[in-house]
């Protein structure tokens, strides 16, 4: 019936009396769309999955050709889209993290991972970009706007350095 383990008193003390209202409306609203006896099969990694996603996102080059819309310059063949999917399999898994909450703004995949993204993300190429330019992104439609970089190294950096900036990411 607890799925929350407190780690601390203080943390306790803050969920038991400061929210102790929204954690009650969130326990009735969620019993009423899935009863939480019915929770006790899962284990809590289980629940995590099924509540916060993949809180460490994995894909393979596999996942990435046939779960992306490469459109407008990029097609799955393309030399810049295969580029762009060689960078993604070589990041680590902080790097997908900050690549994801650029892109979509949420550092997770859904249970089923790119598969279960929706809307997909489209990655089109961005007009009169050069190796000195950044990607961007609109997150609400998960669009990344991605130069023609000359090589792998080039658009790693790029990618890279777009992910670690913050506030809006659209133009």
């Amino acid at each position: 019936k607890n799925f929350i383990k407190p780690i601390s008193k203080g943390f306790h003390l803050f969920l038991n009396t400061r929210m102790q209202k929204q954690m009650e409306a969130f326990r009735d609203g969620f019993n009423k769309v899935f009863p939480m006896e019915k929770l006790s099969s899962f284990s809590h990694e289980e629940v995590q999955m099924i509540l916060c996603g993949n809180q460490s996102p994995s894909w393979a080059a596999e996942d990435i050709i046939n779960y992306t819309e490469p459109k407008l310059g990029y097609t799955r063949d393309s030399p810049g889209f295969l580029r762009f999917v060689r960078v993604l399999c070589g990041m680590s898994s902080d790097e997908r993290k900050a690549f994801l909450q650029f892109t979509t703004g949420c550092s997770t995949l859904p249970p089923g991972g790119l598969a279960n993204l929706h809307p997909r993300l489209t990655v089109v190429r961005k007009v009169d970009a050069t190796d000195a330019s950044y990607p961007s992104v609109n997150t609400c439609v998960h669009y990344l706007k991605l130069p023609e970089y000359s090589s792998e190294e080039i658009m790693r950096e790029r990618l890279l350095a777009a992910t670690m900036e913050k506030g809006f990411h659209l133009n």
